[in-house]
């Protein structure tokens, strides 16, 4: 396994299988990480506002609601 692939959270199957649901025949390593990469910077994005929600509501523990509303936060 190479270095860099250590520091992603989300593995490459996945994507792989999300782009077929979408109608892909067939799907290049290229594409899967771009996917990838595109996903985990949207996620801790959206992460990062979900904690400033929890912490504003004076909680440590994110939930399924800072999420919700961090998603609808426009950029």
């Amino acid at each position: 396994m190479k270095e860099d692939e250590n520091k992603h959270c989300i593995q490459l199957a996945p994507m792989d299988k999300l782009l077929r649901r979408a109608g892909a025949y067939r799907v290049s390593k290229s594409a899967k990480e771009a996917l990838r990469n595109l996903l985990e910077n949207y996620a801790i994005e959206i992460g990062k506002k979900a904690v400033k929600f929890a912490k504003h509501a004076n909680r440590s523990t994110v939930k399924g609601v800072d999420i919700a509303l961090a998603s609808k936060v426009e950029r």
